[in-house]
């Protein structure tokens, strides 16, 4: 099973015209603004990848009044950083939150290691297996009920991790 992630090179010119286009003429969207703070970032050396993610149309990401992604009795709110379950904040590291939330926002997407490590790490972080399944126990032991049988962070042997798209 081959998920499809896409890494697409974006020369110095195609950034700077987007980035104007963005500033002479910006769009009716909430990311507008995320994006083209993302593309200053590339310009200016300050990132190496931009990671983008259509939401809403294909029900990838729950677009609501705050942006939270809710799933069963767990909320995860980007902007704060929180997640809460049953109303309860939990508390998570900063990686933590990055692979819950990009797995949230992709729900019923299955991810390899390797995907889910690109996705959130800058890469500077030693990839091996063992670190990213460090950080999916670690995490489950925190949002699940029952870390034992997880409900929301789910194996799919053999290939990595999805995030429950059953709620």
């Amino acid at each position: 099973m081959k998920k499809n992630i896409h890494f697409i090179s974006l020369d110095s010119i195609l950034a700077e015209w987007l980035r104007d286009k963005l500033e002479q003429e910006p769009p009716q969207s909430a990311y507008a603004k995320g994006l083209l703070a993302g593309l200053q970032e590339l310009l200016n050396d300050e990132a190496s990848t931009l990671v983008l993610g259509v939401a809403g149309s294909r029900g990838n990401l729950s677009d609501t009044a705050d942006d939270g992604i809710y799933a069963g009795e767990l909320a995860i709110h980007p902007k704060s950083r929180k997640v809460l379950r049953q109303g309860r904040e939990i508390s998570l590291t900063p990686k933590e939150f990055d692979i819950l939330y990009f797995l949230a926002q992709n729900r019923g997407e299955v991810f390899t290691k390797e995907q889910i490590y690109r996705a959130v790490w800058d890469g500077d972080f030693l990839l091996a297996d063992s670190n990213i399944m460090a950080f999916i126990r670690k995490l489950r032991k925190k949002i699940e009920p029952n870390p034992d049988a997880p409900e929301y962070i789910l194996t799919i042997w053999g290939i990595g991790y999805k995030f429950n798209d059953h709620f």
